[in-house]
Order: C-alpha cells, then sequence, then structure tokens
C-alpha cells in the first residue's frame, strides 16, 4: 500500500472522528444527522477544495464495503412481525402510487434516462435515519412507530428491488430470471438460518464470543460478502445482495440467546458505523460533483426543486394511505419522515452515474437536495407529531381509537 494510500486513509479516519464534535457543536441550533456532516467534510478533504483524498482502488474498495454493510444493517433493522399485515400493505401501496409518480416526473424533469434514476430516487426512505429519531421519541412499538417501520422497509426495499428492472435495459425477462434466481438463494438462505443450530456451531458460537475467534461476527461478516458477492455475480445491483444479507443474519440471530444476539449487533455495528460507512459517505463527498452543480444555474435550481419533490411524490402518497389508520396529524409526520431519503439517493445515483444514466451533476443535485431533506423534513415531522404520553407512547388519533384493528381488517 502506497505512503498516498496510507495518508488519504489517515485524513478519512480523522473526517469520520470530527463529524460527531461537529454535530455536537452545531445541535443547540439545529439537528444535524452525521451522515451530512461526513459528506460536506468529503467535499473539503476531496479533489473539490483541499484536495487531500483521491479516489483511487484502496479507498474505493472500502468504500464499497461501507455501502455493503450500509445497506446490511438497514435489512438487520427489519421486524416483519411487527409491520406484517395492514401496515405493510399501506405501506407497499403508497409505494407503488410513489414509484408511478416519480417516474413520471422524472421522465418530465430529465428525459427518458436519466428520469428514470431521479424518479427511482424520488421514492426513497432513509430506514436507518429516521428509525433513531422514533425511538428517541420514545414510540418504537407504537402504531405510528409501526408504520415508520413499514414505510422505511418499503422505501428502502422497493428502489433496490426497482433498481435491477429499471437499469436493465432491454434485458428485463433476464433481469427477472436473475432476481427469482437470488430469491431462491435467499429463502434457501432464511430457511437455513431458521433452523436450531448446530450443537458444535452453537458451543463454538458461545465459547468464542469473548476470544480473539468471533466465530459468531466472522460468519455474518461472511454472510454479507457472500450475498453482496453473489448478487453482483448473477448481474444485479450488489446492494440487494447486502440488504438480503441482513435480513438473513436477523432470522438466524433472533433464535439465539438475547445476550449473545446484543454482543453480536453490537460488534456488527461497530464494524459499520465505526468504520466502514463512514468511508463510504465521506468518499460521497470526495466524488461529488459540486463543481459542474455549481456552474450550471440551471441545475443549481433544481436543488430545492427535489426537495419539495421529495415530499410530492414520497410523502403525499404515504399520508392518503395512513391517515385513516393514524389520523391526519400523524399521518402528515409519517408522510414527511418518509421523505427523508439520503442514503439510498446516494446510492442510486451511483448506480446510475455507474451505469451512464444520470449526468453528475444531477446526482450531485439529488444529493444535496437529500441532505436537505434529512436537516428539514425530520424537524418539521417532530413539529407535526404531538407530544407523546407519559410512558412515550404516542396518544391516540381522535379519529382512529383502534388503529391496528382497522389494518388488520383491510
Amino acid at each position: 500500500m502506497s505512503t498516498d494510500t496510507v495518508t488519504m486513509l489517515a485524513v478519512i479516519a480523522g473526517v469520520a472522528v470530527l463529524a460527531p464534535f461537529v454535530v455536537d457543536r452545531v445541535e443547540p441550533w439545529i439537528r444535524v444527522p452525521s451522515v451530512v456532516v461526513e459528506i460536506l467534510l468529503g467535499i473539503v478533504v476531496g479533489p473539490t477544495l483541499l484536495g487531500l483524498v483521491q479516489p483511487n482502488d484502496v479507498v474505493e474498495a472500502l468504500s464499497d464495503l461501507g455501502l455493503a454493510f450500509l445497506m446490511f444493517l438497514a435489512g438487520y433493522e427489519i421486524e416483519f412481525s411487527r409491520i406484517r399485515g395492514g401496515p405493510l400493505r399501506r405501506a407497499a401501496v403508497s409505494w407503488a402510487a410513489s414509484l408511478a409518480l416519480g417516474l413520471a416526473v422524472g421522465l418530465w424533469i430529465a428525459g427518458p434516462h436519466a428520469g428514470l434514476v431521479v424518479g427511482l430516487a424520488l421514492t426513497t426512505t432513509a430506514l436507518g435515519v429516521i428509525l433513531p429519531i422514533v425511538r428517541d421519541a420514545g414510540q418504537s412499538g407504537t402504531p405510528f412507530g409501526d408504520r415508520v417501520l413499514a414505510v422505511g422497509t418499503v422505501g428502502e426495499f422497493g428502489p433496490i428491488l426497482a433498481i435491477a428492472f429499471i437499469l436493465s435495459g432491454d434485458r428485463p425477462a433476464e433481469t427477472l430470471l436473475l432476481l427469482l434466481a437470488f430469491a431462491a438463494l435467499a429463502v434457501t438462505g432464511a430457511i437455513l438460518a431458521r433452523q436450531p443450530r448446530h450443537p458444535r456451531l452453537g458451543r463454538l458460537v458461545t465459547a468464542t464470543l469473548g476470544t480473539s475467534s468471533q466465530v459468531a461476527v466472522r460468519l455474518c461478516v461472511f454472510v454479507v460478502v457472500a450475498m453482496f458477492a453473489a448478487a453482483s455475480a448473477l448481474g444485479l445491483d450488489p446492494v440487494l445482495g447486502a440488504f438480503t444479507a441482513g435480513i438473513l443474519v436477523h432470522l438466524f440471530l433472533s433464535s439465539s440467546d438475547p445476550i449473545e444476539t446484543h454482543v453480536v449487533e453490537s460488534r456488527l455495528e461497530g464494524i459499520g458505523f465505526g468504520f466502514l460507512i463512514p468511508v463510504f459517505f465521506v468518499m460521497s463527498g470526495v466524488t461529488l460533483d459540486v463543481a459542474s452543480l455549481a456552474a450550471d444555474p440551471r441545475v443549481l435550481l433544481t436543488v430545492p426543486l427535489y426537495t419539495v419533490l421529495f415530499l410530492l411524490v414520497r410523502g403525499v402518497p404515504t399520508f392518503v394511505a395512513h391517515r385513516r389508520g393514524l389520523g391526519k396529524r400523524d399521518a402528515a409526520a409519517l408522510g414527511t419522515l418518509s421523505a427523508t431519503g439520503l442514503p439510498l439517493i446516494v446510492v442510486v445515483t451511483a448506480v446510475g452515474v455507474d451505469a451512464g444514466e444520470l449526468p453528475e451533476a444531477h446526482a450531485a443535485a439529488l444529493v444535496a437536495a437529500g441532505m436537505l431533506s434529512v436537516l428539514v423534513f425530520p424537524i418539521s415531522a417532530a413539529r407535526m407529531q404531538r407530544l407523546p404520553s407519559s410512558g412515550g407512547r404516542a396518544v391516540p388519533a381522535a379519529d382512529d381509537t383502534h388503529p391496528t384493528q382497522r389494518d388488520d381488517a383491510l
């Protein structure tokens, strides 16, 4: 490894350390997610300003692993037992409406090729960004919290799945067959994950939990990389493999001892959020084509336009689908949260640029709009959301005394 590469990795690691301090410093005035600061600092240390970091094979490989762990941990968050039934159906219907509306708007704004990527980006939801907000408000497990989980799940899995078809060009039938093959692989993995552990594996997992061997952690990392590679080998987007790996690992660990599960979870989050994921977001800032964005006033003006479109395309269908189950005020908060979409916007635009479908300036505008969405929308949703009652549970909407029963009846 060259000295330049080591120096760049040191700069990236320093930016990752600095970002939480910046967040803490500005928190009295505005709540800024760490990912926004990491991207902004990436712009500062990248070619646009200081030129301390340049993309190369080593750094880009670590960035790809960071993307894999980002989508893996997003998949791991999913708890189907909480969202099945009405919440999941409503979320799926609202996302389908968002997809149709987003593709129409994207084609109108950006033309036949770039418009597909733009439209898909408009339908995303940042599950990893909005779930901590819901937890901090004490609403996990409430009807509102379950709908946030359902909307975020579909808002992440739907776009990942749609990437394969929309960017498949003139081979949709082949793509469908590949997806079916990958689905068969995933279902097989899910069945194996739910099986009782072999006694030897159980003994090794328990015995190495506090040693250097770390069998459970190594096994989980293997599943992430293997599914990432399997999706890539099948010609699908690798993020689909990483996302699926999160679901499989969740199924595997859910049948384990709760203490062991907690330890493994914390170590996987340490690998992801402590090392690899910040590399991905810093490099997203490094490679962001800010110069071309600033050079064209017309593209620059699309940043506030895209921010509004996130709310219209993603937020409005979510509000309409959930207003009877939650009441207008809570449904408006849910719709606003659903329009928060930075991490997956970075993923979708990167795929679009790599495929030659999206100009870099438009990708930069979408990412900038995504940054605005995570700055503005969660704060707006918190103001719309009624204050939690004692015990942290949301106050039921006046026009919906039994929302869960109503959803199950749909």
